[in-house]
């Protein structure tokens, strides 16, 4: 009896039947859902403790008595070695399983926040946000391969929709946590915030997160060149980024050094990399255009976004003198509507209808919006008028961020997730690191350019507007009797004004560059990448498409 199937179109190339689940991996169902979401929520966690303790850094200094200088070296060393763990993390769970060592990274970085705040010096508090930040740096790229690796493929969109969450909600609340917790509970809360989220994440991924087994043969092919010279590598380049426009760049011989010898680390952790037989992530998968534009476009993306964020707070600190907890709204507006365009941009992009890519360049065209809106910022803008700025990036930030996940994700295959998921994942953390250094930059340049040029004008035109008076004087004259006293005010009154001025004007051309910069990357991602489908279950015996 011949019990063959009925044969298909000779050299037709066939999709066969999905291999079965490893045996530690139950049928998808709420209990896989609830771990699922306790991952979702621990790196909501580490988000929290990396953008509360950076934005509220004022209030802690000022408790902690740290000096400006000595507090910038606490968000860099954070942020390095943050982003440094990201690279390396896929071969560690992939050897002690992802079920131990979310859980266990998870926890050690809510203790390691309680001392936090009685550290007795810069130094011992740098040290233990260094290994906090090793620790949370950790958590991201787990969440990433869980979402791909145990949700179903009808829903797999869903899960890049919630990983693209850590990317576009959890920064827009840090501003209003900050202001939550500073004015209402106290800044050793700036710290303590992760301790009970943190125990309930930890509680979810216990009940929920398979038990998968470890893999200690591993450690016979452990890549350790790798790891020694690509973290310090990884972390010098960061701190170059955080700590160069501080120290006037290659004028110090400290960005000089590390910007050296970093980079030359960093050429040897790469061909390293491209050899080895146990890589952390695999340079090969640059050949591919969609890898290509995904990465590039993800780092642009994250960047022209937090930028987007940094202005609004930085002009409503500076000019108009806003606490955090007044600020908090814009960045509400932005980060609430999240949790329905999120889940309503995946479901639309889970349609094999939809080209993500043509999404994709909707996306950048809302943040060009938003950025040409932002262009007719003046001294005597308020909160509201960011409103209709906020609203277009409500739109923008997840039809650009999930389209660049499902390039960057769905061409590879499930073997590739690990090697892709650090990859992806430190880049990400180095967008934030890129828009740190961009805009401390460009707004410290070009506010210097125009004061410069606000200066000259006046000097120039001051003996003709001479004989008009001058009205801060004349204002300031029925304050005090002594002229002397009323010049010194009078000249402090006009700096302050020509400050406020050339901020607005170097704002203004964040806003002209960002503009470029976003139809810039709409057009690449409409002509680099192919086009990608949502995955879904093959069936046995499929033609291949």
């Amino acid at each position: 009896m011949n019990n063959a199937a009925p044969a298909q179109g000779v050299g037709a190339p066939v999709i066969h039947a999905a291999p079965p689940r490893p045996s530690y991996i139950p049928p998808f169902g709420l209990r896989t859902v609830i771990g699922c979401l306790g991952m979702l929520l621990a790196v909501h966690v580490a988000g929290f403790n990396e953008h509360v303790t950076e934005i509220g850094l004022s209030d802690i200094r000022g408790a902690m008595h740290i000096g400006h200088d000595e507090g910038t070296w606490v968000i860099a060393i954070y942020e390095a070695f943050n982003i440094a763990a990201m690279a390396f993390t896929p071969w560690f769970y992939m050897t002690f399983s992802i079920y131990r060592f979310s859980i266990f990274m998870t926890a050690a970085m809510a203790l390691l926040s309680i001392p936090a705040p009685f550290m007795p010096d810069v130094t011992s508090l740098c040290i233990l946000r260094a290994f906090q930040g090793l620790t949370a740096g950790c958590l991201p790229p787990v969440l990433m391969t869980v979402m791909l690796k145990y949700l179903p493929p009808e829903i797999r969109v869903f899960g890049i929709g919630g990983y693209a969450m850590s990317a576009t909600f959890g920064p827009n609340l840090g501003l209003p946590l900050e202001a939550f917790w500073f004015e209402r509970m106290g800044w050793h809360w700036l710290y303590w915030e992760i301790i009970p989220t943190a125990a309930l994440a930890i509680a979810m991924m216990a009940y929920g997160l398979p038990k998968d087994p470890m893999h200690f043969e591993r450690f016979e092919k452990f890549n350790w060149l790798g790891l020694l010279v690509g973290l310090p590598a990884i972390c010098s380049l960061v701190t170059v980024l955080y700590q160069g426009d501080r120290l006037d760049w290659f004028r110090s011989s400290v960005i000089t050094d590390l910007t050296f010898w970093g980079g030359a680390a960093f050429i040897v952790f790469v061909i390293n990399e491209a050899f080895h037989p146990s890589p952390y992530f695999r340079i090969q998968y640059w050949r591919s255009r969609n890898i290509q534009a995904a990465l590039l476009s993800l780092v642009g993306i994250l960047a022209i976004c937090a930028i987007m964020g940094d202005i609004p707070a930085t002009y409503l600190s500076a000019v108009r003198g806003y606490r955090p907890i007044q600020t908090a709204p814009v960045s509400l507006v932005v980060a609430l509507p999240q949790l329905i365009m999120l889940p309503l941009i995946a479901a639309f992009c889970n349609s094999r209808k939809v080209d993500c890519r043509f999404v994709l360049a909707g996306g950048m065209l809302c943040l060009a919006a938003s950025a040409w809106l932002g262009t007719w910022l003046t001294v005597d803008w308020v909160r509201d008028n960011f409103y209709p700025l906020q609203i277009l990036q409500v739109f923008g930030q997840p039809m650009t961020v999930i389209p660049t996940l499902m390039l960057a994700t769905l061409a590879m295959g499930p073997a590739d997730g690990p090697f892709i998921s650090g990859m992806v994942n430190m880049l990400k953390g180095l967008a934030n690191a890129v828009a740190y250094a961009l805009f401390a930059a460009l707004t410290r340049r070009r506010e210097q350019y125009h004061s410069t040029m606000l200066l000259d004008h006046h000097g120039t035109h001051g003996l003709a507007l001479q004989g008009m008076g001058n009205p801060i004087t004349q204002q300031l004259s029925v304050t005090s009797p002594d002229s002397a006293h009323v010049a010194r005010n009078s000249l402090q009154v006009f700096h302050t004004y020509v400050h406020e001025q050339a901020l607005v004007l170097a704002l203004n051309d964040i806003y002209y560059v960002l503009i470029w910069v976003c139809l810039g990357y709409a057009c690449m991602n409409l002509i680099l990448p192919r086009r990608v489908y949502p995955p879904r279950a093959p069936s046995p015996n499929t033609p291949a498409r």
